[in-house]
């Protein structure tokens, strides 16, 4: 299993890559551009931006996000 965790802070975002599309609606729904689609799969680039909506966490199909405040 492929799981990036990516940290700033307080927050913690983790991605399962075997899980991920790519289809994007985590970039859709972001507020604040946490979210980038990179070399077919989502990547938390901007973290540090990240207002711990957990939209992201209920917008994706495959459920590969977890957010560890939500």
């Amino acid at each position: 299993m492929a799981v990036k965790k990516y940290n700033e802070g307080s927050i913690t975002i983790e991605i399962d890559e075997d899980k991920c599309n790519a289809d994007g609606e985590c970039v859709n729904v972001c507020p604040t551009n946490v979210f980038e689609i990179v070399d077919g799969k989502s990547k938390a680039i901007r973290i540090a931006d990240c207002i711990e909506c957990c939209a992201c966490v209920d917008a994706c199909p495959t459920k590969a996000i977890k957010h560890h405040s939500c």
